[in-house]
């Protein structure tokens, strides 16, 4: 038997996140030296679900705040061997590929600041993710006007030149 679950990510509408699957203890402390390495001051709190042993979440951080809504979502998800990021002062883009490179992340299921949707499983065994959704379904292509106002922000934010 499997059971699903849908688990609404809880945040404010201007933090982003990651969600993320990795295999050991170690993470939380590897993830938050990629973090505060990647960008000065960051802000954002860490919860990592262990799977095995006492099974607790593993936490950290450097915003309050941030790290309690991360424990918050990681005990609502209830997946082994998941890890969520709530960021605050950041973007995906700035840390993402430090936290690929972390040697015990196995995947990321979403970076966004969209509104989230977990989808997990549930047997005897345990829980695990098996999808997210993130945002709303397309309502169509975009246009000239679309791609011009794309490219305008990409450089106003100063990802493009």
């Amino acid at each position: 038997m499997v059971d699903l679950h849908v688990v609404r990510i809880e945040k404010k509408d201007e933090h982003n996140i990651i969600l993320g699957q990795a295999h050991f203890i170690k993470t939380v402390e590897d993830l938050y030296e990629a973090l505060v390495t990647s960008v000065p001051g960051i802000k954002f709190g860490l919860a990592f679900c262990e799977s095995s042993g006492p099974r607790l979440i593993r936490f950290t951080g450097t915003d309050d705040e941030l790290v309690e809504l991360a424990k918050k979502n990681a005990m609502n998800i209830g997946a082994g061997h998941s890890f969520i990021i709530i960021l605050g002062n950041a973007y995906p883009i700035n840390i993402l590929n430090a936290v690929k490179m972390v040697p015990e992340v196995v995947r990321i299921f979403a970076a966004t600041a969209n509104p989230v949707e977990v989808i997990v499983a549930e047997t005897e065994s345990g829980r695990g993710i098996l999808g997210v959704i993130d945002g709303s379904k397309p309502l169509g292509f975009e246009t000239d006007e679309h791609i011009k106002e794309r490219k305008e922000l990409l450089r106003k934010i100063g990802y493009k030149q």
